[in-house]
This record gives C-alpha cells, structure tokens and sequence, in this order.
C-alpha cells in the first residue's frame, strides 16, 4: 500500500523551474533596481550628512565626509532664527485642513458618481477627470483674481481651498473605482434595516473603502505637503509663509551669507514628515494599489 507521503507525491503538480532565458532579465531588472536606488537614496543620505555639518565643512571639506562633531544646532537655528518653525506650524494647518475637506468631499462626490443613477452624471465624472489634464501653472492668473475678489488672497484659509479644488479631481478619481467595486447587496441590506443614505454611506460604504481612502490620503498629503507653486503665486506674506516658501528663503540667503548647514536642517525637517507618513501607510498603499488593480 501506497503511504500518504507517495500519493501526495505522486499527484502534485510539478513545479515550474525558472527558464535560462528568465535569469539575464532578472539579473538586468536588479541592477537596474540598484542603481536607481542609488540615485535616489545618495542624495538624501548627503543632505542628512550635510545638515549635521558647519558651513566651513561644507564649503571647503570633503562633501562625502563625515561631520567632524554631531550636533543640532543647525537645526535649533533653522527653526528659532528663520520663518520655518512658523512655516512648519502654518503647512501642518493648512494641509492638515485641506486633507480633511477634500477627502471627505472626493468621497461623497465620488460615491455618489459610482452608486447612483441620474441625469448628467457621466459629464459631471468627465469634468472631473479633465480638472486632472489642466495644468496648475494656467490657474494662477485666474486663481489670484478670484481669491483676490474673495477677500482670501494671502490667507492660510484662501490657500487651503486652493489646496482642496486642485486635489479634488484626484481623489474623486481615484475613489470612483472601489465605490464602484462594492458590492450593492450591502447597500440594499442597510436600506432595509432602516438606514438612510446618509448612514448608509459613512456607517457601511465608507469602512468599506478604507484602503483605497488611507492610499488616496497619502498621495494627497504628499502632494500638498511639497507644493510650491501655489504658495508663492497666491500666498506672498511672510507670516502665513509654508515649508516650500520657507527653505526657497534659505537658498536665496545663502548666496548672500554662509547659511548651508541651515539650509540641508531645513530640507531634512521639511522631509522628515513625508517619510514618517509613508512608513507607517505603506501597507495600505501597496494593499489598495493591489486592490485596484485586481478589480
């Protein structure tokens, strides 16, 4: 008699062994990895060197050495003598706001463009879709004017809804898809416990879609968080200055004075964040990317 171990053998379907032919474009992805990675990973390592440096170290030492002494005070400096501890406080505002409103606004609007059925829905989804196409730098003269009217021009507030209708169009795209992708039983089972279409949406739909709104999340945040152009275009005061608009400061005062150990401490806080975020939501992100693309 056949043991167990024999007959599981036996009718288990032979592995597939790698072709010869597969192992050169193996070989030439990861050097092509590798190097990329490089690219990326050495310019972030020597500004984090550099941040630690003096401005004689950095001017006229080796710019692949080591500090001669670790310490902070570059970026004690950056943010007690410059505009960036204020322009940190007022980034953190502004986008903290504007990530709020737009995903919960992106969600309704993409929820409703998914789950229902009404006259001139399809146009509204394309508008949408060609708020994506349209170039931001075209907006800034039309923008100004508009806030200017508004009584929001170089406002922290006229910035974030700036911040809120240029991000929409994304997250509504973006969200459109997993609203679509669920599954109307659970709609139709809420509707007849009782629940509206309000509760329906935010106690039942929404939890559903956590994923593709925790990845929607952090694409925005980065985003708004290294925006620039709008900043500088619609917010000119000095007091509601943002991150961007505060380390450009320290590359313009650099030409004037040795601030370059300031100038690497300012970048390092200003990526310090993005990173923080992308570590801890990375799950989520490579999770609802796979989603989407299996839907």
């Amino acid at each position: 008699m056949a043991t167990l171990s024999e007959t599981v053998s036996e009718t288990a379907p032979p592995q597939r062994r790698p072709k010869r032919a597969d192992t050169p474009v193996a070989v030439g992805s990861h050097v092509v990895l590798i190097i990329w990675s490089l690219v990326v990973i050495g310019p972030l390592v020597w500004v984090f060197i550099s941040s630690f440096k003096t401005d004689r170290e950095i001017v006229s030492g080796d710019p692949l050495a080591l500090p001669q002494q670790w310490n902070l005070d570059n970026f004690i400096k950056a943010l007690t003598e410059g505009q960036l501890g204020r322009a940190m406080i007022n980034t953190v505002l502004v986008v903290g706001a504007a990530l709020v409103l737009v995903m919960l606004l992106g969600a309704m609007c993409a929820y409703v463009l998914a789950r229902f059925e009404f006259f001139g829905r399809r146009a509204i989804y394309y508008l949408m879709l060609a708020g994506l196409t349209f170039p931001v730098f075209l907006a800034i003269v039309p923008l100004f004017f508009v806030l200017q009217n508004l009584g929001v021009l170089n406002t922290l507030p006229g910035l974030t809804l700036t911040y809120v209708a240029f991000a929409l169009p994304f997250t509504v795209f973006f969200l459109y898809s997993f609203f679509q992708g669920l599954p109307g039983e659970i709609s139709e089972a809420a509707a007849i416990d009782g629940a509206g279409r309000w509760r329906t949406f935010f106690s039942v739909m929404l939890p559903m879609a956590t994923s593709g709104m925790a990845s929607v999340a952090i694409f925005n945040f980065l985003g708004l968080w290294n925006q620039y152009l709008l900043p500088v275009a619609l917010n000119t005061s000095r007091e509601n200055w943002v991150l961007s608009q505060a380390v450009a400061s320290f590359v313009s005062q650099a030409g004037y004075q040795s601030r370059q150990g300031q100038l690497f401490a300012a970048v390092v806080i200003t990526i310090i964040p993005v990173l923080i975020a992308y570590i801890l939501f990375q799950r989520q992100l490579q999770g609802s990317v796979s989603q989407g693309t299996m839907k």
